[in-house]
C-alpha cells in the first residue's frame, strides 16, 4: 500500500533513468543517511563505533571494489587485501613525506598508487580467465605480502615493522591518531564511503558499467560489438584496486590507529572480502553492504552479545562458531540463492509492491 509508484509519472529521460525512480526509494535512503549521519552517532557507544560501525564502513568500501571487478565484470580475485594493502603503505609513506598535507587528501590519494598496481597485475586478464585469472591474483598477494614485509623502506626502516600513525587534525579536530575520538574518524570514514558509493553507482549504471557487464557475460560477443576488452578489464581492476587501496588506508589509519600492515592484509582479509562479496550478492552494490554488515557484526554479536544475554560463550568458542556459520552460508547461498542477500532484498520489496496480490 505505502510502497508503489502508482501516479509517479516520469515526463523526462533523466527521470526515467534515475537510479531510485521511485519517490519511496529516495526517502528511505534520506532516511539511512540521517540515521548514519546523526542518530548513530548521539546514541551509539564508543565501544558499538570503534568495533561496529568504523569496520562495517571499511570492509563496505573493500567489497564494493571487489564487486566490481568480481560481480560486474566476471574476473576474479584473490589479492584484494593485498591491493588494501598498497593502499595503506602508500598513504604512510605519503603523510610522513609531506607531512603538512591533509590526511583525508592522502586516504584518497593511495588508492591511485593500488589503482596502478592492479593495473599491472591486471595485464594477464585478457588472456587468462577463471581458475588461472584467480591463481594470478593470488601470486599477486603473496607478491605484495612479501614486499611489505622485505621492503624495509615502505615502513620507514622501523625496527618494529609496523605504521606508526600520528596525530592529524581536520579543523583543529584530530581525525587520525591516538587523539582522535571514534565520532571523528567515523564521521570522516562515513563521508569518503558515501561519496565514494554515489561515484560506484553511477559508474555501473552508465556506459562503464554496461561495458563491464557485457565482459562478464561472455567477452566474445562483447568485443564483437566493439568493446575494446583489455581497456575494459584493466579499468575494473584499476577501479577495483582504487576502492581495495582507499579501503587500506582507512582500515589502517581510521579503525586501527597503525600497526603491523602485513599481517592485516594477508590472505586471509582477501578471502574474507570475497565472502562478503558472495554472501551479499555478487553484481549489487547494496549486496557489498549486506555481506559487509553481517560478515563485521556477526563476530561483535557472537563474542560480546551472547554473554550479554546470558549465554557463557568463550572466544575460541566463538571463533569457531564464525567459521561454521560463514561457510555454511557461503554453501547455502551458491546452491539456493547465488545473487546472495541482495536477490532476496529485491525479491522482499517486489512482494511489497504487488501486496496483497499474489506474485
Amino acid at each position: 500500500m505505502f510502497y508503489r509508484e502508482a501516479g509517479q509519472f516520469k515526463t523526462t529521460y533523466p527521470s526515467d533513468m534515475a537510479i531510485f525512480p521511485i519517490a519511496q526509494d529516495r526517502i528511505g535512503i534520506g532516511i539511512i543517511l540521517a540515521m548514519a549521519f546523526i542518530f548513530i552517532p548521539l546514541f551509539a557507544s564508543d565501544f558499538i563505533m570503534s568495533s561496529v560501525m568504523i569496520p562495517f564502513l571499511v570492509f563496505s568500501l573493500a567489497a564494493i571494489g571487489l564487486n566490481i571487478l568480481t560481480g560486474y565484470t566476471g574476473l576474479i580475485s584473490l589479492g584484494t587485501g593485498a591491493f588494501m594493502g598498497v593502499g595503506a603503505y602508500a598513504c604512510y609513506k605519503l603523510m610522513t613525506i609531506f607531512p603538512g598535507v591533509n590526511i583525508i587528501v592522502w586516504i584518497v590519494t593511495a588508492g591511485f598508487f593500488s589503482a596502478a598496481v592492479g593495473i599491472l597485475f591486471g595485464i594477464p586478464s585478457l588472456r587468462i580467465k577463471g581458475f588461472y585469472l584467480a591463481v594470478a591474483t593470488l601470486a599477486a598477494q603473496f607478491f605484495l605480502q612479501w614486499c611489505f614485509v622485505r621492503i624495509p623502506w615502505l615502513y620507514n626502516y622501523n625496527a618494529s615493522g609496523a605504521i606508526e600513525v600520528g596525530t592529524r587534525t581536520l579543523f583543529g579536530i584530530p581525525i587520525v591518531g591516538p587523539n582522535a575520538t571514534p565520532e571523528a574518524r567515523y564521521y570522516v570514514l562515513l563521508c569518503i564511503v558515501v561519496v565514494l558509493t554515489w561515484i560506484a553507482s553511477n559508474l555501473v549504471h552508465g556506459r562503464i558499467g554496461r561495458s563491464w557487464m557485457a565482459v562478464r557475460d561472455m567477452d566474445i560477443a562483447a568485443e564483437l560489438m566493439g568493446i575494446k576488452l583489455l581497456d575494459t578489464k584493466l579499468l575494473a581492476f584499476a577501479v577495483s584496486s582504487f576502492y581495495a587501496g582507499v579501503a587500506g588506508a582507512c582500515m589502517m589509519f581510521l579503525w586501527y590507529g597503525g600497526g603491523e600492515a602485513s599481517d592485516a592484509f594477508n590472505i586471509n582479509q582477501s578471502f574474507l572480502i570475497l565472502f562478503m562479496v558472495i554472501i551479499g550478492g555478487l553484481g549489487s552494490l547494496i549486496g557489498s553492504f549486506f555481506g559487509a554488515a553481517f560478515i563485521s557484526i556477526l563476530p561483535t554479536i557472537l563474542k560480546f552479545g551472547l554473554p550479554a544475554i546470558g549465554v557463557p560463550l568463550s572466544g575460541a568458542t566463538a571463533e569457531h562458531l564464525i567459521h561454521i556459520t560463514v561457510g555454511g552460508l557461503i554453501i547455502f547461498f551458491l546452491i539456493v540463492e547465488p545473487h546472495g542477500l541482495a536477490r532476496l532484498w529485491q525479491i522482499g520489496k517486489q512482494k511489497l509492491r504487488m501486496w496483497p496480490f499474489p506474485y
